[in-house]
């Protein structure tokens, strides 16, 4: 049975260039990049390498990048480091109510520390608007987070419009920005944009699990939350995870141009879009404008995760959510207020340079037979 994979917003597969950097720097140069004898130096210029090539994909300094185990990792060290480094002028933080688990809990813990928090909410598209953002920023907000693209429906947020919105309310905030999502996908150059802390994840552009990166730019100040020796800058103690670093970089490396990105996903998402539309009962939850590589839409009366399964029975994977929901009710969708059936029969399709029409296509198909053979078994 031939694989159709279409849910790599959850994650991707390895590309051959990063595979082949691990297994080198776990059966190579496998030192200890601290360690002062050949293989250590090996490993600490592995390192480096894959820092430089992580900097210049965000046209940053290499100083101003942190490995970190993930996504979330970065998340947290980015809002609790900005926040707690920041308290002292003020107590306010924005964010939205659509960010991903690892942004929307932490901010939780830090109102049960006292921070005060507007959540922005979205429109039923997604959206959030410049003149939201601009509006619930104030002079004492000391801290703003909003995600580049949402990882469920794939609308773009207005990230530089929160940069201009922190400017004119002269507030002492930093701007933090999720792009695990949009990473290798949208021209994000974090100093340009006037962006203080990004979040980024290999394992969404090709590379292993368990490695990630926060963009820290020069010259702000966050508190550590890890204690011991002073890798990182200080910012995140204990051995250096080489071999996945390493992969890190390759995959980065092997990214293709974001113009060549974004016209091969708009392709398949147009296709896709289209062919979505032609089915009985089908609605789209993504707006028009959504990141192309991420369709969501709701499959008629058929429950998500029958539908799910189906659908995997022959070969062809795809999400009902975020990765990190488990299944759980989408609180993105919820957001969007979207009635309870759209919500309870939502998947997400989601694309990467690796997929072609034929996917499109094997969904499309797979779908017209769930929804004629399941549709007896109403929500």
């Amino acid at each position: 049975m031939q694989e159709h994979y279409l849910d790599n917003s959850s994650t991707t597969r390895v590309c051959e260039e990063a595979a082949a950097k691990v297994m080198e720097l776990m059966t190579e140069h496998y030192g200890n990049p601290s360690s002062l004898h050949t293989l250590g130096f090996q490993a600490e210029q592995a390192l480096t390498a894959a820092r430089r090539s992580v900097a210049a994909a965000l046209g940053a300094k290499e100083e101003e990048i942190i490995f970190t185990s993930g996504g979330t990792e970065s998340n947290n060290l980015a809002l609790l480091g900005a926040a707690h480094a920041r308290r002292r002028n003020g107590n306010h933080i924005v964010t939205t109510a659509i960010e991903h688990a690892s942004v929307g809990n932490t901010v939780r813990q830090l109102e049960k520390e006292g921070f005060s928090v507007t959540w922005l909410q979205p429109d039923r598209w997604g959206h959030i608007s410049p003149e939201q953002v601009l509006e619930a920023v104030q002079p004492d907000t000391i801290l703003v987070s909003m995600m580049a693209v949402n990882n469920e429906v794939g609308s773009i947020l207005p990230i530089e419009a929160a940069a201009r919105a922190i400017a004119a309310k002269k507030a002492p905030a930093l701007l933090h920005v999720d792009a695990v999502q949009a990473f290798g996908k949208l021209d994000l150059k974090p100093g340009r944009m006037k962006i203080d802390l990004m979040s980024v994840s290999a394992h969404k552009v090709h590379g292993p699990k368990g490695v990630g990166a926060l963009y820290l730019r020069k010259g702000v100040r966050i508190v550590p939350h890890s204690f011991g020796g002073s890798h990182e800058n200080g910012m995140r103690a204990g051995t250096e995870a080489v071999p996945g670093i390493g992969g890190f970089g390759m995959a980065v490396e092997a990214l293709p141009p974001v113009s060549a990105a974004q016209e091969h996903m708009s392709a398949l998402s147009r296709a896709c879009r289209e062919q979505l539309l032609e089915l009985p009962g089908v609605v789209l939850n993504s707006p028009e404008d959504a990141l192309p590589c991420i369709v969501n839409f709701s499959a008629g009366t058929v429950r998500a995760e029958t539908m799910l399964h189906f659908l995997a029975s022959r070969g062809i994977y795809v999400s009902s959510g975020s990765a990190c929901s488990k299944g759980k009710k989408s609180p993105v969708l919820e957001a969007m207020k979207l009635p309870k059936a759209r919500i309870d029969s939502a998947l997400r399709v989601s694309f990467s340079r690796f997929n072609t029409m034929d996917d499109v296509d094997a969904l499309i198909g797979a779908l017209r037979e769930g929804l004629s053979t399941l549709a007896a078994r109403p929500l």
